[in-house]
């Protein structure tokens, strides 16, 4: 086997049977997931479920407790969300962290702002970071009005849109998305859809959180299922049906139960 072959097999990042506890209270447990270049993992579950706990795993805010964590084979344990940067990993947070009435190039630069001169005459690259925001939405198939407008008149879709092509501009590897389209109506999610998936195209690995087995199924490669902390499922997309992954969402065997609780008695 060849080291290329080696280095395309070897998962961007892998958790296997992770656990993180807040004292008594089981906030994970025995978790596993994969995600590789080119791909689209998505993690889906109500709230409470565990979701949030595995973002802040993955993007370095919290530690796990047991398990292991792996990024590109060697097995890590993340001390802030700096390291996680460095390591390749973006988070996009469903309340985005921007300044809304700060523009569009702005923002996308937010943290990483270019400079020229030097000493009492170094300044901001203004023309650089327009030119620069306006070819990298283009690359993802953005193609905004204007990139000096306030990125706060941007609507949800759009914002989300270009937290994305801003991720895969700064050579994320990985690309974790928090409830991206929970917000957003069907139009909107469907933008927003189709840039998760132009990531994807651009080799990133991608982990999308939703609650949105419709969503997850249409962009979807892999799927994981939690349930109160723990693992309710596992599926590659040849796998299972829409139609399964969402009856093991909704909760399957006890909406079954709770139908039959509600059903009015049979008149005699």
């Amino acid at each position: 086997m060849t080291t290329s072959t080696k280095t395309e097999s070897v998962p961007l990042v892998e958790l296997d049977d992770v656990s993180k506890y807040y004292g008594n209270i089981r906030a994970l447990e025995g978790v596993s997931l994969e995600v590789r270049s080119g791909e689209i993992t998505c993690v889906l579950g109500d709230n409470g479920a565990g979701k949030s706990t595995l973002i802040k795993i993955v993007a370095g805010l919290h530690r796990h407790d047991a398990g292991t964590f792996r990024i590109e084979g060697e097995e890590v344990t993340l001390a802030n969300p700096r390291d996680a940067l460095d390591r390749g990993i973006a988070t996009v947070y469903q309340d985005l962290a921007v300044v809304p009435l700060m523009p569009v190039w702005r923002n996308f630069f937010l943290g990483s702002e270019p400079t020229k001169g030097s000493g009492p005459f170094k300044r901001l690259d203004v023309d650089l970071m327009r030119t620069t925001t306006r070819e990298a939405l283009l690359r993802m198939g953005i193609d905004l009005r204007d990139v000096d407008q306030p990125i706060g008149t941007l609507s949800g879709g759009e914002r989300q849109c270009v937290a994305i092509a801003r991720a895969v501009h700064f050579g994320a590897k990985v690309l974790v998305l928090d409830e991206p389209t929970a917000a957003l109506g069907v139009k909107q999610s469907g933008v927003v859809l189709k840039y998760v998936a132009a990531a994807r195209d651009e080799g990133l690995g991608v982990v999308l959180i939703t609650h949105n087995p419709h969503h997850a199924y249409l962009v979807g490669d892999r799927f994981v299922l939690l349930k109160r902390g723990v693992m309710a499922g596992s599926h590659t997309k040849d796998s299972v049906t829409l139609d399964e992954l969402t009856r093991q969402m909704a909760g399957g065997t006890e909406l079954e139960d709770l139908r039959h609780e509600l059903e009015r008695p049979s008149a005699t």
